[in-house]
């Protein structure tokens, strides 16, 4: 996770608020002729956004609009792309039909709140543009049966660096957002997208998950079981947030993956493995070092370091399994948060991958 800078941050706008501006200017325009320019649109908190538009064209079939996207200071990997929203007449009845345009992935493995082979629009944009729709036609005396396609140029290319690959989102990117509105470094985003790879891996059938604080535990834990994309959920620190969601949402098996400090604060009963809302228990790592039966010296050194990886050092050169520990306690952790009902096992690697401890079945 990008380290949050100091200070006060400033908010951005979602994609499904890019993309109902969007939609809002091409509906105008193809009802007046004209595109508003700057064109505001209304979030349902209450909002009122203003975007300048960067493309705007109308044909007879059809209008074009398109905003680029400011995510404030949020590290989101659409900030500054070009969200473009196509609306052409439908057919007497049709109502609001979306489409995917270039750049907008389409769903392919259930579990999503979307159908498979809808274009990749979820509901809350979906129920914003319908709005815009509804409100305009009203105010012009259409029907409002359109038919809206949504594309961002390059999408694709930018979806390799989410979650979509894995959720069966095939194409290109997602048109996301609640609340219209980006909170910087905000944990929502990353927890849903958590909860969506739980919801396609229990309706794809998948038994056995894995949710891992990293790159390297990732690939690790996968090779180590030979798990497929889909059955890998990108916990990072956000473990409370993984385990509470199965609580509700069981599935026969979790494998949890990290490295030793973060495993270690898991063990401590922290379910936010983030450095800057929970520390590592150098003290109890120690005490468990003494429990093994580690020479007093050691112990000393022990209680003396500053870091977890320190204190794993002194256990490794005293021959102390000190990180199964740590995954025993870990797991327990887990299974207490779970209540039952999955089995649970908890592997730790160092940073090149390697096997430290392992705990459960």
């Amino acid at each position: 996770m990008t380290r949050k800078p100091p200070g006060e941050l400033r908010k951005g706008w979602a994609t499904g608020a890019c993309a109902t501006a969007a939609t809002r200017a091409a509906y105008a325009a193809l009802l007046t002729g004209r595109f508003p320019d700057p064109v505001t649109i209304t979030l349902p908190r209450g909002e009122r956004p203003s975007f300048p538009l960067v493309r705007a064209e109308r044909r007879p079939d059809y209008a074009e609009a398109a905003v680029v996207k400011d995510a404030g200071d949020d590290p989101d990997v659409t900030h500054g792309a070009t969200v473009a929203a196509r609306v052409r007449p439908a057919a007497p009845g049709a109502g609001v039909e979306f489409r995917a345009g270039e750049g907008v992935g389409t769903v392919t493995l259930p579990g999503l709140p979307l159908a498979v082979g809808e274009p990749a629009i979820n509901p809350a944009p979906r129920k914003m543009m319908s709005a815009v729709v509804a409100e305009l036609a009203a105010a012009h005396g259409a029907a409002g049966d359109v038919e809206i396609t949504i594309s961002i140029p390059g999408g694709e290319k930018l979806a390799k660096r989410t979650w979509n690959p894995r959720l069966g989102i095939v194409g290109g990117l997602s048109i996301l957002g609640t609340t219209g509105i980006v909170i910087p470094y905000s944990c929502s985003s990353w927890i849903r997208s958590i909860h969506n790879g739980i919801d396609v891996a229990r309706a794809t059938g998948i038994e056995h998950v894995a949710g891992s604080t990293g790159a390297t535990s990732e690939a690790a834990v996968k090779q180590m079981y030979e798990l497929g994309d889909t059955a890998l959920l990108d916990m990072g620190d956000f473990v409370g947030g993984m385990l509470k969601y199965l609580r509700k949402r069981p599935l026969p098996r979790l494998t949890i993956a990290g490295g030793f400090a973060k495993i270690s604060k898991l063990a401590a009963g922290h379910l936010d493995l983030h450095s800057s809302r929970s520390g590592v228990d150098v003290a109890a790592l120690a005490a468990a070092l003494a429990k093994l039966g580690a020479a007093p010296e050691l112990v000393a050194r022990a209680r003396a370091a500053t870091t977890a990886n320190q204190v794993l050092a002194l256990a490794r050169e005293g021959g102390a399994p000190l990180a199964d520990v740590v995954a025993r306690r870990a797991r327990e952790v887990a299974l207490a948060t779970l209540s039952g009902g999955i089995a649970v096992d908890v592997v730790v690697f160092d940073r090149e991958g390697r096997l430290l401890g392992h705990a459960g079945p």
